[in-house]
């Protein structure tokens, strides 16, 4: 994006741009400590990443307000305009990214010492690794304006999708192996939905970045390999 005349409307631009970078990281360490915390029953880091929603929250409502006030002040057009739109809209997928990985943490009390296979717990593991890999490398590609880099990342979420149906059918298998196994496993069931859907939104973070850095749109269709979906509509 090329420099303007005037030098605060680059400022306020780089302002916004700075609570999107603040956003990703803060995204990113929540995928990661809610993973770690569901994994070894640490109630106490997951009380924190519980508490770090209220930070997200609070820095979307900052962007907001500062988006909407420099729209109204400098009247932005074209590419301009865009990136500021884009930048509402990435920071509300951010916010709802914040709401998973905390609907994580918010179960790890649940789930309490229920002893997780350690086959699961290397998948779930494995997912969030993925997840938060997405996450971070479309923020990263977004503040470098890398536009080519955002297409081969958005095709990724295909990858967190067959992670997640492979999931899906193994803890269906240990609730019909043992009936204790529903409880928990049912939880760690939302968990990994939860990771799923944080895989969605950071596809949307991507295809906003492209078409603020482009002014071109990724074709609507994409890779959806959600196979939990097909199986519950055919039961």
């Amino acid at each position: 994006m090329g420099e303007h005349t005037v030098t605060s409307f680059d400022d306020d631009l780089e302002e916004v741009d700075k609570l999107i970078r603040e956003m990703g990281d803060l995204a990113g360490s929540m995928i990661g400590d809610a993973t770690r915390s569901l994994l070894s029953s640490d109630n106490p880091l997951a009380q924190r990443i519980i508490s770090d929603d209220a930070i997200m929250d609070a820095k979307q409502r900052e962007l907001d307000e500062r988006a909407i006030t420099l729209i109204a002040r400098r009247q932005p057009m074209a590419q301009d305009l865009r990136a500021v739109i884009g930048a509402i809209r990435m920071a509300g997928d951010l916010e709802r990214i914040g709401d998973l990985a905390k609907n994580i943490a918010k179960r790890v009390g649940a789930i309490g010492q229920s002893t997780t296979p350690k086959s699961l717990s290397h998948s779930i593991e494995s997912m969030a690794e993925m997840v938060h890999a997405q996450t971070s490398g479309i923020v990263d590609r977004y503040v470098g304006r890398d536009a080519e880099a955002l297409k081969a990342l958005r095709a990724g979420d295909e990858k967190i999708d067959i992670k997640y149906t492979a999931i899906f059918r193994e803890l269906l298998t240990y609730m019909m192996e043992d009936p204790r196994n529903i409880t928990a496993c049912t939880h760690l069931l939302f968990c990994a939905k939860n990771l799923e859907r944080i895989g969605d939104h950071a596809t949307n973070i991507a295809e906003n970045a492209y078409y603020v850095m482009t002014g071109n749109q990724l074709p609507i269709s994409r890779p959806k390999l959600d196979e939990t979906a097909v199986s519950d509509a055919t039961a």
